[in-house]
């Protein structure tokens, strides 16, 4: 075994690499008939070096293997872990023990693997690096895998799950009721890692509710298959901080409406998604919608950077915003609002409150006819322009399913690089225009960024955009004609 730098043989003498956060209650809900699964509530939270563990097998017919990979003083070295941690590609083995038990008594005891990179992978504290270089999304593999790295950025944290990151499934018939999940780390990985007894455990009340069908479908449009009310929390920014004096900033602009359909005569029994929304702005049936595609972007030259961090049994977190140098380097942080959790269905991650406003005003760009904030998950999804300064061409994360979470994250990481944008598409009822009683004619869509001015920017000169459209047809039989925008045809 090969170490670079002094690493004590004394687990108590050093930093522990890994702790267990989280805790607090859950609600599971199942279908009449089938076992739930197992949410333990627990979060893997890095120290303050990243971990970086690399697998292979030199052939096919070779065993995988696995080693730990430490950087110190700029070498590398790497480090023999336990005995049977990596037998293939599906995370170390064993490194948890996840208890069930009702009353006292003991249901269900079981063993699982624990994957660095898997879902929901998010910065824990706020002096942590701002991006992490490591792959996300599960340790799964190709039958043909010859290497793979699993990895945990200093200062984030991701669920404790399958190898994928998943909830466990339990294969327990078990009645409705209230439960106690304990999630504690192996003896021999809590001896390799010097992790203390005390944050080596995570106990989480799990109430299971069976729904039937139709309330399954109901609850998802609202709240998710599942919901998380923690009483933990990760490490939200403290001290004065502030928006620093001078520096670079990122610049959010609007771009022009693009991508309108038109939905006559709503029937009101799907919304393309299989399950009907439901929430303040339901869509009603028999009216007719306007959709459209709007797109925010960030021209830098820094990038946009919002963390959340979850108030205690609450679905909202805190936001703050972080400010960077012009060599990239995280200068200052400033507390810029709030996330919530959209519970509609289509939806179900968390949102940056206040992030746009859409409205449809009349033909002298005056009068707004029908207008909507809507909040958004930052997340690079189209790339604008890639020869602005700063641009990065490869994202820290693309999609949307890269940094939103779901109902039990703790916190969130949402970024969007200089040169790209953020597109939602406005297809659904209730994000839609409701365009029924609208007398034919010419009208404009608004786009308007940053609405509040709670982001921080360099510029907001540039946070507006506007599309003409003309509604013709009569009623259930509307049409939209978008006319070209400066030569460009984006109808």
């Amino acid at each position: 075994m090969a170490i670079v730098g002094s690493v004590p043989s004394q687990a108590s003498t050093r930093t522990p690499e890994l702790e267990l956060k989280g805790g607090g209650a859950t609600v599971v809900e199942r279908y009449p008939g089938e076992p739930p699964y197992i949410d333990t509530g627990a979060y893997v939270v890095a120290g303050r070096s990243a971990l970086r563990i690399d697998v292979t097998r030199k052939s096919y017919k070779d065993p995988v293997r696995g080693v730990q990979v430490l950087t110190s003083h700029g070498k590398r070295a790497t480090r023999t872990l336990p005995k049977g941690a990596v037998r293939d590609f599906g995370g170390l083995r064993d490194f948890f023990t996840v208890t069930v038990a009702r009353s006292g008594k003991t249901i269900s005891r079981r063993k699982e693997p624990f994957c660095p990179g898997g879902y929901d992978v998010q910065r824990a504290r706020p002096d942590a690096p701002g991006t992490s270089p490591y792959p996300q999304g599960g340790c799964y593999a190709n039958p043909f895998t010859r290497g793979a790295v699993w990895g945990l950025q200093a200062g984030w944290s991701t669920r404790a799950g399958t190898s994928d990151g998943e909830d466990f499934p339990s294969g327990l018939k078990l009645p409705d009721g209230t439960y106690r999940v304990t999630t504690t780390i192996a003896p021999n990985y809590r001896r390799f890692f010097a992790i203390p007894a005390k944050r080596a455990t995570v106990v989480t009340t799990m109430k299971v509710v069976t729904v039937s069908e139709e309330d399954f479908a109901h609850n998802a449009a609202l709240a998710g298959p599942r919901s998380v009310h923690s009483t933990a929390r990760l490490t939200a920014p403290t001290g004065r901080g502030g928006v620093p004096a001078r520096g670079p900033r990122p610049d959010l602009r609007a771009l022009p409406a693009w991508g309108f359909g038109v939905m006559n005569n709503y029937t009101g029994e799907d919304d393309g998604e299989g399950l009907r929304a439901r929430s303040a702005t339901a869509p009603v049936a028999g009216r007719d919608y306007l959709s459209f595609a709007a797109t925010v972007w960030n021209a830098g030259p820094s990038r946009l950077v919002v963390d959340g961090f979850r108030r205690p049994g609450r679905d909202v977190m805190d936001a703050w915003q972080y400010f960077y140098d012009a060599h990239g380097k995280q200068v200052s942080y400033a507390k810029v609002g709030t996330m919530m959790y959209d519970k509609r269905h289509g939806h179900e991650h968390w949102h940056f409150k206040d992030f746009a406003r859409y409205s449809l005003l009349d033909k002298t760009k005056k009068r707004p006819v029908v207008s909507g904030k809507e909040a958004f998950c930052l997340a690079p999804t189209d790339s604008v322009d890639m020869l602005v300064k700063g641009a990065k061409w490869q994202p820290d994360q693309i999609g949307l399913d890269s940094a939103c979470g779901d109902q039990s994250s703790l916190a969130i990481h949402e970024s969007l690089d200089t040169g790209w944008g953020d597109t939602y598409d406005q297809s659904r009822p209730g994000q839609s225009f409701d365009i029924t009683d609208l007398p034919n004619g010419t009208y404009y869509v608004q786009v308007l960024a940053n609405p509040d001015h709670r982001l921080v920017e360099g510029s907001t000169r540039n946070n507006v955009s506007y599309r003409r459209v003309v509604l013709k047809g009569t009623l259930h039989h509307r049409k939209v004609v978008v006319p070209d925008y400066q030569k460009v045809h984006a109808p």
